[in-house]
């Protein structure tokens, strides 16, 4: 799981308040492009009441929000600059939440999240509470998708998105939030690269692409294909597709979901063959030592599991706060999770979120160990 835009939340020292919020809007919007022409009046006023009922719906939910920020000790200008975040955020079809987290007056980072959040949650303390949104993200797949062209491995067009991890077919009028940040990276990479594969490859690494789906005319696609990097290759599907930009048809993304899962269990493989560490105490400890290539995690919301950390190193991170006041470092209590996305960001590593079902770990927690490491607990 790509993890480097999160890298913002660990610049700078906490406090931090972090929001979850239902963005949706009007659900029945979409209702009035499909109605008949005797129908859309009506339609049409009925969305727009919609719309605005829902706006309202959002900020009162925001007002509560706000107040429980405020009960905890957040400070006033950080508080209005989430709020000037939320009224400002374009509005987008379907059900969707945002996730918004600052700290000394400014918005560090507001991301579309591709389904509400459970309920909406604000919090204030040392570190960001990411998890939740890193949980909502891990439950899409991040894919970049090209249209082959009609010169031997030349591309027409290419796009970034997203699609359920969990294949399922849609209802009529569903489809899964864009993510601005994947088509950014189209953009931007369509610009420099126009018409060449290397576009693709730039904009699958900057979203950190599970898979890439080349579409087109099946006689073109294979120049394509040849012409992406080796690792991309493997994750290659293909499709005869050839509508512009959008939510996938359910066959591609059937096969993309599909992809996603072997790679799943080749992650799950790796961890039994490698050197690993496992449990909260020995990740923590590798953590520590900068040994780890990727942790593997059960996401448990409910769990009140501390760890502490200390202020600026991301590897200062231990089980007893005895661990680093023994280095000369005062410890800070906070939430597992969050010191446990601290470190793995700060050093480099991945993260993978894995069902208990896929993968016995003990304490829901492993890690794979980076190929210099010499010690193993395997």
């Amino acid at each position: 799981m790509d993890l480097e835009y999160l890298r913002p939340l660990f610049a700078g020292d906490g406090p931090w308040a972090s929001v979850y919020l239902d963005a949706t809007h009007a659900e029945n919007a979409t209702h009035a492009q499909n109605a008949t022409h005797a129908e859309n009046a009506a339609h049409a006023e009925d969305a727009t009441r919609a719309e605005g009922d829902a706006g309202h719906r959002i900020e009162q939910r925001w007002r509560d929000l706000a107040g429980l920020l405020a009960g905890a000790g957040a400070d006033p200008a950080t508080i209005a600059a989430i709020g000037e975040a939320v009224q400002g955020y374009p509005h987008r079809p379907g059900r969707h939440g945002l996730a918004i987290f600052a700290r000394a007056g400014e918005v560090a980072l507001i991301e579309p999240l591709p389904a509400p959040p459970v309920a909406d949650l604000a919090t204030w303390g040392p570190l960001p509470h990411a998890m939740p949104m890193v949980a909502l993200r891990g439950e899409e797949i991040p894919y970049v998708r090209v249209q082959a062209g009609h010169r031997e491995g030349d591309i027409e067009a290419l796009d970034a998105g997203g699609t359920p991890r969990r294949y399922t077919v849609h209802g009529a009028g569903e489809q899964p939030i864009a993510n601005p940040r994947y088509q950014r990276a189209a953009e931007e990479n369509w610009k420099r690269h126009a018409g060449d594969v290397a576009a693709a490859a730039d904009a699958a690494e900057q979203i950190g692409a599970e898979v890439v789906v080349v579409a087109g005319d099946p006689k073109e696609i294979p120049y394509v294909v040849g012409k992406l990097p080796p690792r991309w290759r493997d994750r290659v599907v293909t499709t005869g597709q050839t509508g512009g930009s959008g939510r996938l048809d359910e066959a591609t993304e059937r096969a993309v979901a599909e992809v996603a899962a072997q790679n799943m269990k080749a992650s799950v493989a790796r961890y039994g063959s490698r050197p690993h560490a496992d449990g909260l105490g020995d990740v923590v400890v590798r953590l520590r030592r900068g040994q780890v290539e990727e942790v593997l995690l059960v996401d448990d919301p409910d769990s009140t599991d501390r760890l502490f950390i200390g202020a600026g190193d991301p590897r200062l991170i231990a089980t007893e706060p005895g661990t680093l006041r023994a280095s000369g470092v005062e410890p800070i209590e906070v939430r597992a999770d969050a010191a446990l996305l601290r470190a793995v960001v700060g050093t480099g590593a991945g993260l993978l979120l894995v069902d208990p079902a896929e993968i016995g770990l003990t304490h829901g927690i492993g890690a794979i160990l980076r190929d210099d490491d010499d010690e193993s607990t395997a």
